[in-house]
């Protein structure tokens, strides 16, 4: 499993709208993001900054990201939210639309040994 956070600009004048979309995601995006092997993805806020976070369960990634672009459904919904973010600049010069964030410390848990 590969943990991925990413960040991208919020336009403010579109923000109660991108909320409401996002409080109510289409069951084929949804579907399309299972068959894809991501779980457990959260899109955080702050301000004008949106904080995704995903897992990805799959054995290849750019294939199942490829497969994904290439849904109907998935292209329909990204025609909506795309003009309502701003790709950050270092995620324009990689080419890339939200931009992939590296994982600095992670911590699961551990069982805390008995005395």
């Amino acid at each position: 499993m590969r943990r991925f956070s990413q960040v991208i600009k919020l336009r403010p004048e579109v923000r109660e709208e991108y909320i409401r979309y996002h409080a109510d995601v289409w069951p084929g995006v949804l579907d399309r993001i299972e068959k894809c092997n991501i779980r457990n993805y959260s899109i955080y806020l702050h301000e004008d900054l949106l904080i995704a976070y995903f897992e990805y369960h799959g054995t290849d990634f750019d294939a199942d990201m490829k497969l994904m672009a290439a849904d109907p459904e998935t292209q329909r919904w990204w025609k909506i939210m795309d003009p309502m973010q701003v790709p950050l600049p270092e995620a324009v010069k990689a080419g890339t639309h939200w931009l992939n964030l590296p994982e600095v410390f992670h911590f699961d848990g551990a069982p805390v040994p008995s005395k």
